[in-house]
């Protein structure tokens, strides 16, 4: 009965009803006998089988109470107007051998098209999959162009302080606390940027304060108003950048570093500002018992911190990367991440332990860090730290 067409573009589905008993065969013989020469020899069912335009037909039977249902599947390789006819042909059967029958055409399946339906969805799934794995071609000129800035790191000055290379072409200059911070601006292409980069203020920063527009770019913390009065009562900076509250310069993102840039208020308004907030911070400590200040330092000053070898060396790499490792209880790394995005990702992770980073343990990543189970808080230096939880122990890599 002829085999299946090369390539099937419908499926004719019809339904025959019968009222006697009969067998797949008696069905397939009646759709030869009773089509045989209503549509021409073009259109005649065996010869379309034969030369594979039409495949296969497949009948099952249901039989019950002296009837025979057929459901019968025919492929077709005719174009849709050659298959409409064969259907409507089918469908004029109305016996199969002794018995009356009925034949009604279910519907005719465009094969191609539930093909391009598999094809778009399976393609939709390869896109996401694409999408999740290769990042756009923006994302990697914007990695290409965050490298080439980071090498663009200059030392400036007899105190050789890290700074980017537009120093003396501009007249505007960003000053931020140290070397983490030049990093962090330089990626994201701030090139008039120079640190400070120690407790005293060095002379080239008070020298190019006094013939450029000084901008102080400080943190979002306590550290960072005391370094910003430290700075103001012997250089002449003209406004005061601050990171959003609870975080450091070296882990913005562009878009929060224009934004705090944006955002800079002359020194005047600035030490108001703080002024009114140390106001209100007094006030809060009135009501509230805090811990004393030496009661943290003596936290602060773990004795009994021992690490692996491999461990200690991992600090000594982390310098100057703005990096985060994350270890398990028996000090094996479980993740690296960006220090920008730790406190994020401690949210998600289980099963550490342990954590060093070249950063800054803040109140904000303290508590974080004592939710999930921390033991040990390892950073570049510690902020406005004002509790310290029990069961975690902090210290920084230069008391170690």
């Amino acid at each position: 009965m002829g085999g299946a067409p090369t390539s099937i573009k419908y499926v004719i589905y019809a339904k025959m009803e019968i009222k006697g008993l009969v067998d797949k065969h008696d069905i397939v013989g009646a759709i030869f006998g009773q089509t045989e020469g209503l549509l021409g020899d073009e259109l005649d069912i065996r010869e379309l089988q034969k030369t594979g335009r039409l495949g296969r037909i497949e009948v099952k039977i249901d039989k019950r109470n002296n009837h025979t249902v057929g459901y019968i599947e025919i492929p077709s390789n005719l174009d849709r107007v050659e298959t409409a006819l064969i259907a409507a042909a089918i469908e004029m059967i109305d016996r199969v051998g002794p018995y009356a029958a009925k034949t009604t055409i279910s519907r005719i399946e465009d094969v191609r098209a539930e093909k391009r339906k598999k094809i778009i969805a399976r393609a939709i799934e390869i896109l996401k999959r694409l999408e999740e794995e290769i990042p756009e071609t923006k994302e990697l000129t914007e990695e290409v162009l965050k490298s080439v800035r980071s090498s663009e790191l200059k030392y400036y000055g007899h105190e050789r302080l890290p700074a980017g290379p537009d120093i003396d072409r501009t007249d505007t200059i960003i000053i931020v606390e140290g070397r983490a911070d030049v990093i962090n601006l330089l990626r994201h292409g701030y090139r008039n940027v120079i640190a400070i980069g120690g407790a005293i203020v060095p002379k080239t920063i008070i020298e190019l304060s006094k013939r450029k527009n000084a901008i102080l770019f400080v943190d979002g913390d306590r550290g960072g108003e005391l370094i910003a009065r430290n700075v103001v009562n012997v250089a002449d900076i003209d406004y005061i950048a601050r990171a959003p509250p609870g975080r450091e310069v070296e882990e913005l993102t562009g878009k929060e570093i224009a934004k705090a840039l944006r955002n800079k208020i002359p020194v005047e308004e600035f030490l108001e500002t703080i002024e009114k907030e140390r106001k209100q911070v007094k006030e809060v400590k009135a009501e509230i018992k805090l811990p004393s200040k030496d009661e943290i330092e003596e936290k602060i000053q773990v004795k009994d911190i021992e690490l692996p070898p491999h461990v200690m060396k991992s600090i000594e790499e982390l310098r100057g990367t703005l990096e985060a490792i994350l270890y398990d209880n028996e000090w094996k790394e479980v993740l690296r991440v960006p220090v920008r995005d730790l406190a994020t990702k401690l949210q998600d992770v289980e099963k550490v332990s342990y954590i060093i980073f070249d950063g800054i343990i803040t109140q904000r990543v303290l508590d974080i860090a004592y939710s999930k189970g921390i033991k040990i808080l390892i950073g570049a230096r510690i902020g406005d730290v004002i509790r310290i939880p029990e069961g975690v122990k902090i210290t920084t890599f230069d008391k170690l």
